[in-house]
Formats: structure tokens, C-alpha cells, sequence
């Protein structure tokens, strides 16, 4: 009797199953990865709103709104929404202001985003001392 030489069906779908698990595990380090990478989105966009706080905060005896504080020049209405335009991932926002402080916050856009372990970004600033949060380790 001459020996088939091959793989068997069930050889086959244990490779098959083998290779989804490391896919899945793959896609699911890659986006991820990629959420993280759009959370420096927020995080840049919150330090130009704190310069841009700090620079209001110098010639004014308040800190001021998001458009006050984005176009210190006119301050006009549309200025904070200007400068969201320029973000794809997250929406800045200043949620509180007053003569010693200060709370902003960078929510996501996307679905995806939403997904991101981190949320929403705040940063608020009291009396000199800046607070981030969410405290989590890697957010920041």
C-alpha cells in the first residue's frame, strides 16, 4: 500500500485557528498603539492652551475663556472653535476660569477614540499648581 503524503483537515484548521489568535492579538496591540499615538494630539494641544492661558494670564487679572485665551487680540467667538478645526481626534475645551485657576479639558472626537483607556484629558491649574488627570499610569 503506497503512503499519501499531506496535511490532514484537522492539521489544517489548527494552523487556521493558531494564525486568528495571533491576529487578534496583533489588531488588537496595533489600535491600541494607535489610540495612544492620537492621545499626543490632546496632550500638545492642552500645552499650547496653557502657554496660551499663561500669555492671557500676564496682561489680563483673570485667565481667560478658550477663544480669549486663543486670540488674546479679539477674542472673538469663533477663535476656540478655529482651533479645534485643526485637531482630528479631540476636542479642546476651557471648562473654568477664574483670577487663580483654571480647568481644561481635551474630550475625543472619534468612535475609536472613545475606546482609549485614558477618556477624556483635564488639566487644571489652581493656584499655581497644575493637576492632569486621569491619573493612570501612561496617559501622560
Amino acid at each position: 500500500m503506497k503512503r499519501v503524503r499531506g496535511f490532514t483537515l484537522l492539521e489544517l484548521m489548527i494552523v487556521v485557528a493558531v494564525i486568528a489568535i495571533l491576529a487578534t492579538i496583533a489588531l488588537t496591540a496595533y489600535n491600541k498603539q494607535i489610540r495612544k499615538s492620537r492621545r499626543a494630539e490632546a496632550k500638545q494641544a492642552l500645552s499650547d492652551l496653557i502657554i496660551k492661558q499663561e500669555k492671557w494670564r500676564s496682561n489680563n487679572t483673570a485667565y481667560g475663556t478658550c477663544n480669549q485665551a486663543v486670540d488674546p487680540v479679539t477674542a472673538a467667538g469663533t477663535a476656540c472653535a478655529s482651533f479645534n478645526s485643526g485637531l482630528s481626534y479631540y476636542a479642546v475645551a476651557v471648562t473654568a476660569n477664574n483670577a487663580t485657576s483654571y480647568t481644561m479639558t481635551a474630550t475625543p472626537k472619534t468612535a475609536d477614540q472613545l475606546n482609549d483607556s485614558c477618556g477624556t484629558l483635564t488639566v487644571a491649574m489652581a493656584s499655581g499648581s497644575i493637576t492632569r488627570s486621569p491619573t493612570t499610569t501612561g496617559c501622560w
